[in-house]
Order: C-alpha cells, then sequence, then structure tokens
C-alpha cells in the first residue's frame, strides 16, 4: 500500500444558481490575455445541453479518456504511440474554434466616443478577438446553452440524453434543467498525461495537482483529444498548453481556489484525501463501467485508520495533511454521508472533483397532487419519479447505474424530512434515517455541512511549500540557493507510463543552471553611477550628460535611450 495525498473538491449542485461568478473571477485570475481569449477554465453549463466545448462528453468523436482492452490492461482511446506518432503533425480527433466559440468583444469606444447631437443611436458591433474582423451574428457561446434559456434546440445533440432508453419530454410543464459547473478534474489516471509527447503533463506528488510545464511543452496538442473532458486549452500565441492549475499559489498558503473563494451559493468544498496510488491502474481497469464507481472509493483510504496514517508518514506525507484529510469535508460527503458522485467514471480518468446530484422541485409536485410534500414516506417514494430522470443524472456520475444516484436522492430527501421535524419542535421519526441506512446524528451532521457550514468548515487545506522546479532538485550544488529562493516541492521528471502519475520515477533528471543569490549591496544612485533599476549605456563608464538622476536634459539636446545589454534600445 503506497498511502498519497490528493487535493479534491466537491460541489453541491442544489446549490449552484448559474450566476457564473466562478467563471467570471477564473477568467480574470488566469486566462485574461493574449492567446486565451477562448478559454475558460471554469465554465458552468446548463443540463441538458452541448456545453462546452460544443458536444464534450461525445467520445465517439473525441477519442477522450481510456479504454479496456480484451487483456484487461488500458489504453488511450486516442490510440498508442505509433497512433499518435502518425498523427503528431495533424491531429484529427481535437476541437476546433467553431467547437469552442470564436471570442468577441464590443466596440464601446464608439459609444464613448459619440458625439451628443447624433441623428442615429452610436451601437457597438461584435468584433472577433482572433481575427478582429465584425461578426455580423453571435451564433455560440460558452454558455449557450443558458442563453437559449432551456430551449428544445440543443435538446437531441445532448450525448447524455441519447444514451438513455426513456424519452424525455420537452413540453414546458415537465421541461427540466440544471446546472454544472466544470473544471479540470485532476484525475488520479489523467489520460492527458499520458498522450503528452514531451513529457510538460504532470501529476504533482504532494498534492495531486495535473500541471503543465512551460518551458517543456512543445504544443503538440495531444494533451487536448486525450482530455475527455476536454479542459486542457491550448494558446495560440504562445503554442503552449494550459489547463486549470486548481489555483496551486493559492491552496499552498492555504486558501481555497478563486472560484471556490467568489462562489455565491457556496456550493463548493475542498480537502484531502488519502488513496492507495499502487491500486490505481487497478481500480481503473475494471471491467464493467458501472464497477467504477465503487472501484474509485475502494482506494481512497480511510485517514483516522492507524495503518493508513502510519503508511502515510512513511511515504513523507506531513502530518499537517494527514490531519486535514481527517478533518476534510470532502472524505464526509464521499465516504461517511456517501451522497457525492464523480462526473462520468467510465472515462476510467478516476477524477477527484465530485459531485451532489440535484433534488428536483419534488416537494411543489407532490403537493400539487394532494400529497404532503414533507412526509418522508410520500417524498422517499417519489424520488424516482422526479422531473429530472434518474437515468440522466446516472449517465454523469454512475455510468447508467440508477440505484446508487437513487440512494444519494433519497438521502437528500429525507435529510429535508428529519430536520423539518426538527425545526416544529417535533420528535424526529427514527424511521426516517434509517430508511436510508444513516441515523439521526449522521443526517444533522449532514445537514450543517450542507447547509449552513462554515468558511473553515467547507474549505479544510493545508499549507504546502513552492513548488521546485522539475529537475533543480536534483542539481548538484544547489541544493542552498534553490532552496532558499523556491523551497522543496514537486517530484522531477514524470514520464508518460501511468506509474510515474504517483511518484514513480523514471524519467532522467534535467540538468538546468542554477540561480544565484546576489550578495554584495546594491549602490544608491549618486554622482558617477546609474540610478537603481536603470542600465547604464554600453562603453560609457558615467552616464551620458544631461541624462543622469535628478538632472534634465538641456534645451533642445535628445537624450540618448538606454539601451540593454545585447544592444537593443
Amino acid at each position: 500500500m503506497k498511502v498519497m495525498a490528493q487535493i479534491a473538491m466537491v460541489m453541491n449542485l442544489d446549490k449552484c444558481i448559474g450566476c457564473h461568478t466562478c467563471s467570471v473571477t477564473c477568467k480574470q485570475a488566469w486566462t485574461n490575455r493574449e492567446g486565451t481569449e477562448y478559454m475558460w477554465f471554469n465554465n458552468v453549463e446548463t443540463r441538458p445541453g452541448v456545453g462546452y466545448p460544443r458536444g464534450w462528453e461525445d467520445q465517439d468523436r473525441w477519442r477522450g479518456g481510456w479504454e479496456r482492452t480484451a487483456s484487461g490492461r488500458l489504453r488511450p482511446r486516442s490510440g498508442g504511440r505509433l497512433r499518435r506518432l502518425a498523427q503528431i503533425f495533424a491531429n484529427p480527433d481535437m476541437p476546433t474554434v467553431e467547437d469552442y466559440y470564436e471570442p468577441w468583444t464590443y466596440e464601446y469606444d464608439r459609444l464613448l466616443s459619440a458625439p451628443k447631437d447624433s441623428p442615429t443611436v452610436p451601437v457597438a458591433r461584435a468584433r472577433s478577438q482572433l481575427t478582429g474582423e465584425y461578426i455580423p451574428t453571435i451564433e455560440w457561446g460558452p454558455n449557450w446553452d443558458d442563453d437559449l434559456g432551456g430551449s428544445t434546440e440543443t435538446l437531441s445533440e445532448d450525448p447524455v440524453l441519447a444514451g438513455m432508453s426513456t424519452k424525455v419530454r420537452t413540453d414546458i410543464e415537465s421541461a427540466f434543467m440544471f446546472y454544472l459547473p466544470r473544471i479540470c478534474e485532476h484525475c488520479l489516471n489523467p489520460t492527458c498525461v499520458a498522450a503528452c509527447p514531451s513529457g510538460a503533463m504532470y501529476k504533482r506528488t504532494e498534492d495531486g495537482i495535473v500541471l503543465v510545464d512551460q518551458d517543456a511543452c512543445r504544443g503538440w496538442r495531444m494533451c487536448v483529444s486525450a482530455c475527455p473532458y476536454k479542459k486542457v486549452y491550448f494558446n495560440h500565441a504562445t503554442g503552449k498548453a494550459e489547463k486549470c492549475t486548481l489555483c496551486y499559489p493559492r491552496l499552498e498558503i492555504g486558501e481555497p481556489t478563486v472560484c471556490s473563494e467568489t462562489c455565491v451559493g457556496r456550493l463548493r468544498y475542498l480537502g484531502v484525501l488519502l488513496y492507495d496510488a499502487d491500486r490505481v491502474s487497478q481500480a481503473a481497469a475494471v471491467k464493467d463501467p458501472q464497477d467504477l464507481y465503487a472501484a474509485q472509493r475502494e482506494i481512497l483510504l480511510d485517514p483516522h485508520d492507524p495503518q493508513v496514517v502510519a503508511g502515510a508518514r512513511a511515504q513523507g506525507v506531513p502530518d499537517s495533511w494527514i490531519e486535514a484529510a481527517q478533518a476534510s469535508p470532502v472524505w464526509d460527503l464521499i465516504d461517511t454521508y456517501e451522497v457525492a458522485l464523480p462526473l462520468h467514471p467510465e472515462y476510467r480518468t478516476m477524477p477527484m472533483v465530485w459531485y451532489i446530484p440535484p433534488l428536483s422541485p419534488i416537494v411543489d409536485e407532490v403537493a400539487a397532487a394532494g400529497l404532503d410534500g414533507e412526509d418522508h414516506k410520500v417524498l422517499l417514494t417519489a424520488v424516482s419519479e422526479m422531473r429530472i430522470p434518474l437515468e440522466y443524472l446516472a449517465g454523469l456520475f454512475t455510468a447508467g447505474e440508477t440505484n446508487t444516484v437513487e440512494l444519494v436522492l433519497r438521502r437528500l430527501a429525507a435529510m429535508r424530512s428529519h430536520m423539518r421535524e426538527v425545526r416544529l419542535d417535533r420528535e424526529p421519526d427514527p424511521a426516517i434515517a434509517t430508511s436510508v441506512g444513516l441515523d439521526a446524528q449522521r443526517l444533522e451532521s449532514m445537514y450543517r455541512l450542507l447547509a449552513i457550514a462554515k468558511y473553515d468548515d467547507r474549505y479544510v487545506i493545508p499549507t504546502a511549500k513552492p513548488e521546485v522546479p522539475r529537475g533543480m532538485a536534483g542539481v548538484e550544488g544547489a541544493d542552498h540557493d534553490v532552496r532558499l529562493l523556491l523551497g522543496e516541492g514537486a517530484p522531477a521528471g514524470c514520464g508518460s507510463d501511468v506509474a510515474s502519475f504517483h511518484g514513480a520515477s523514471g524519467a532522467t533528471r534535467v540538468t538546468l543552471p542554477v540561480p544565484t543569490i546576489r550578495r554584495e549591496p546594491v549602490p544608491a544612485a549618486g554622482p558617477g553611477t546609474s540610478p537603481v533599476g536603470v542600465p547604464r549605456p554600453i562603453g560609457t563608464d558615467v552616464p551620458a550628460t544631461g541624462t543622469a538622476a535628478g538632472v534634465s536634459a538641456a534645451p533642445g539636446a535628445s537624450a540618448a535611450a538606454p539601451t540593454t545589454p545585447g544592444g537593443e534600445s
């Protein structure tokens, strides 16, 4: 048993109001620059719908994730090494701009500069941020399903609906929708890491975050097509791949991600999970896709187990991380209460962003039928007949297995009925809790976590040291200066084999130049010296006449522009 730690997230879909605040703040923090105009590390989709990029769940088209061979081994759906090598210069399985959307902006300056006595109303036309050309009609966007307001225009294109055996009614009385926020899943078995030809994608051993080494990335874009969630993007300005970093600079100082910090509905939970790295490949390769949820649950380890704690310490997991795992709200929602489910486990990537499925407005439906919508017997019976079909939720979270989804919804409904009795100062019926396999104490603690949890209850994040650039830790003579500058952190190199995702180094160390620390004091500005931070013109011992600090150039004289050491002005 090899115990390792992973930062994971749970989102409660019952509390998402579709305000897109998380998307906007993430955009402003991470992708508000050239080349990233179309990127949304965090996006909120309206379900049913086709999502962003369009139809990302259709793996028959995009060939993302893993597939199980006849021998029981896993290989990327995009193909083995030979197939990827043959397509390295022309990848047919990669989304285009049309699948994402062509980003645009508006000519707001025309509104501001229009004369006040203009005979016509000024118009801010849409202009493409990629080509600069005018866009006469906006035809698609990152949240177009939301813009359509639950329209049936794209309903037939939803891959999950296409796989259902029951027909979904589209009349307004029976229509349903809910919001699905998505970020990178930071999987335990990431296909993007295995598919990267240059080894630029890697998974940090200390916290499990999947990152891109920008220096090593060569822009092959195999990671884009290999990711089944389509959360790896290509920056056309830099020629590098980019993705959600789970805001690791914030996590390292104990703060939650930007999307979690700014979430209006307070639906996100962050915490540490301990897992057995030796069994990841085995769990991901189970034969029946509907067994993948249970297989992933089995490799998650109980942080209160003394044997697990000892194993974690033996693998170098700090005590602060073990204590955080024991207090983790993510562990409670996944294992203690069993109400969180992974997104599309059939992709076999072992995703680590889990979801609590939404409970339909079932009380109003039951009350409209003349029954007591808060009675637990009536409510639990009506769960299977609610407006959001169980089969649709199962297609999202359990590879089509409906019993697990129904149990989760029954527990949420039982919590509602139990707390109704508590709030009315009535003795709760013990049958409410026992009918869903819990007791009254656990129902009430689950209510506190889901409904009224405080900031420190939702985010239990241990601090960590900054990451050392890969290969830097092994450079001879670098121990003093590098650690003083950056601290100790991530592993050296990562290979493309699955074992290397979890700390088994199979790659040679990279020799990098060692940074040095300036020991001498910085000279102060004065006669005969350049101002601090201003380079001195090459070939001169003193600043040019009239251009020293505090001295203005003579009238009519032109001051020489300072040049860089390379001779460029």
